[in-house]
Formats: C-alpha cells, structure tokens, sequence
C-alpha cells in the first residue's frame, strides 16, 4: 500500500482524458433520472390533467434535494465522499428500476422525492471532489448533467414518433426512459467505485489534498491502495463554511439568481402558458429539445479562453441581465408565435449553461483542498436554494388563467 507523500507533477500524470471522460459520465448519470421525468411531462400531463405535473413534480423534488444539501453541506468535513456518492448513484438506480408508480400520482411523487436526496447526495459529493482537481473536471461533470437533458429530449422526439400511434404509446415511451435512466445509474456506480478513483490524477489530487488535512478523501484513497498519513496536524486549519461563504457571496448569489430565473421558466411555463401552435403536441418537447441542446452546447463555451467570463463584476452583470428575460417570455407567449418562443428557450438555456460553469470553475481557486470542498458543497447548496425558490416563484404565471387551480 503506498503512503501519501505529495507525488509527482500532474502535468506528467496519465488519465485527464479519463478522468473528463468518467466526470461526463458522472455528471450524465446526476440527472437523467430527474430529466427522463421531465422529458415524459406529456404522459403526465395525459394521466392527470388537472394536477400540473411538472409543475407539482419539480416541487416536490427541490425540497428534499435542499433539505438533504443542507444537511450534507453543514456536515461535509465530517462525511466519507465515497459512502455518500455511491449511495446517491445506488438510490437512483434502486428508484428508477421498477414499473415505478406510473399509475399512481402519489406514487410518482414519491419517487421524485427520493430523486431529490440522491442528487443532493451525488451532485453535492462530486462538485465539492472536483472542486480541488482541475477545472476541467467540473466542466465535464456539468457538461454531462446538460448531455442528459439534451439526449433525453432527442429520445423522448423519437419515441413519440415511434409510439405516438400504438395502443398505450406515451407508456411505452416512459418505460423505455426509466429503463435507460437504470442501466446509466448502475454505470455510475461501477466507474465511481472500480474506476475512477484509480487514475493518476485524481489520485495525485486527492492525495494533495488528504496533504492539506482533507479527511473526506481517506476512503477514496484507500480504494485506490493508498494510505494517509496523519502528521500534517499544522495544515489542518482552514476558513470555517461561513468565512468561505462571506467570501464567496457573489458567486453564490449567482448561482442562486442564475437557477431561481431559468427553474421560474422552464419546464412548468413552456408546458402550460406557450398556448398552442402548429406544432400541436410537440410544441413542449421541442421547447424542452432546444432548452436543452443550447444548454449544453453553452457548457463547452468557456473552453474558449475568449469567451469565459472571469470577471466577478462581469458575471454578476451578465446574470442580472437575464431578468429582461421574463417580460420577454411573457409578451412572446401573449403576442409572438412558436419561432419568437424557441429562439427565446434556446438563448435561455445558452446562457444558463455558460454561466453556470463559468462560476463554478472560477470559485474554487486559491484555496486549499479542503476549502474547495467545503465550497463546492456551499455553491451547488445555493445552486439547490434558487431551483427551489424558482420552481415556487413559477407557479405565479398560473395567476389570471382559466382553471388554473
């Protein structure tokens, strides 16, 4: 068993490449269960009518994946990463593996709750891991949350074309996403167990920071065959979370103003407030489609040195901007037609990409091992914080309709 001494430079380490590639995958398997109940949103809305689905969904799912973020962002310093990723990765492959409530709304609910504590325990765990490795890391991990939004839309285009004329198509068409979901999740396990922490750089980083008196690192470590010394007792004090916080308030208002507008639009207002167009039932999945794609297309955007914004000032701008957003959406959806409404998603979502990794690779540097961590867990806490106020905040469009409620 090898002990941890620092290691050689990584830039001479093998497996970044892997390592993106498994941060993908990572990030990918985060929300394909949570997106594929998203993307279903028409059977939903074909079983229970009356109930606004993805309305009451992404409400029930945002307080349990707060609550638990909560928890774990508190208690971070004290929590085996290892433990709490491959529970959240197994959760959502035990609830994601059944006929899953289909029939019942209340079931369906529940099992969005249980969605809720895995991310929080996944997304939390990785982002605070990669937070003390490299930047690109943490852009792959985001780009692959956006891959699963975008595939799933390409998927659910084609399974209602598949299914749209067949007897009980629209379930066939959500069996298929929740089975696709399970193989994605078991996939996580396995790579995050056997895989990943084996690569060259992430054991070089995880050893830096076990250096720097990281203790949530111990079990990773000792997965990959190496053991942690404990005399670094004088590298063990670190910014407490409200001093990393304080410091970092306007990256976490970010995060919170970023998710509080986009979560206020979509999905609830482009499947119940859009009216109805050529497109008839496709108009919401090709919405949700282009939301999607320019999301993740806009999460490979800081790659190009250009066009990351790394100015906190210009960051802040750029995202108290996007409010012009919502009386655009409003005046599109009362006068425009379904052209205006696309290109609106579709700049809704570029933007809600690129700023999001934008923050989330520029908080993290200049701290120690440990303080990244503890960050990382802070900002997607915040991150958490603006979903679910934007999800509450989404149901004031219902103001002034017909049968709303």
């Amino acid at each position: 068993m090898t002990i941890v001494d620092g290691g050689e430079s990584p830039s001479r380490l093998e497996g970044k490449i892997s390592a993106m590639i498994v941060c993908w995958i990572l990030g990918f398997g985060s929300l394909i269960a949570w997106n594929s109940m998203l993307t279903i949103g028409d059977y939903y809305y074909n079983l229970f009518p009356d109930y606004h689905p993805s309305r009451v969904l992404t409400l029930v799912y945002q307080p349990f994946a707060f609550g638990t973020m909560s928890i774990l962002a508190y208690n971070e310093s004290k929590i085996n990463t290892r433990r709490r990723n491959i529970f959240g990765y197994s959760l959502f492959v035990a609830t994601t593996s059944g006929r899953g409530g289909l029939g019942s709304f209340i079931g369906i609910c529940a099992i969005v709750a249980f969605f809720g504590v895995a991310d929080a325990c996944v997304q939390g765990g990785i982002v605070g891991d990669l937070s003390f490795m490299l930047p690109d890391f943490i852009q792959s991990f985001f780009a692959g949350l956006a891959a699963s939004g975008a595939l799933t839309s390409a998927l659910r285009l084609i399974t209602k074309a598949a299914f749209e004329k067949s007897n009980n198509g629209l379930r066939k068409g959500a069996m298929l996403f929740l089975a696709i979901s399970t193989l994605f999740e078991f996939l996580c396990v396995l790579l995050y167990t056997y895989f990943f922490p084996k690569l060259p750089r992430v054991k070089y980083f995880r050893s830096k920071a076990a250096l720097e008196g990281s203790k949530t690192v111990q079990a990773d470590l000792a997965a990959a065959g190496i053991q942690t010394k404990d005399d670094h007792h004088e590298q063990n004090e670190r910014l407490s979370n409200k001093q990393l916080f304080i410091q970092n308030i306007d990256y976490a208002l970010d995060l919170f103003l970023i998710y509080v507008l986009t979560l206020s639009i979509f999905p609830g207002f482009l499947y119940e407030n859009t009216g109805e167009h050529k497109l008839g039932t496709w108009y919401p999945l090709v919405l949700i489609a282009s939301y999607n794609v320019w999301d993740l297309i806009s999460r490979y955007l800081p790659l190009v040195k250009s066009l990351k914004i790394e100015s906190r000032k210009g960051l802040t701008i750029a995202i108290l901007s996007r409010f012009l957003l919502i009386p655009a959406f409003y005046f599109t959806a009362k006068y425009g037609d379904q052209g205006w409404m696309i290109l609106l998603v579709s700049f809704l979502g570029l933007t809600n990409g690129h700023l999001t990794v934008c923050v989330m690779t520029a908080a993290p540097k200049g701290y120690k091992g440990p303080e990244q961590n503890a960050l990382g867990n802070i900002l997607v806490l915040c991150l958490l914080i603006g979903i679910f106020a934007g999800v509450s905040l989404d149901w004031l469009w219902l103001i002034g309709k017909k049968n709303a409620f």
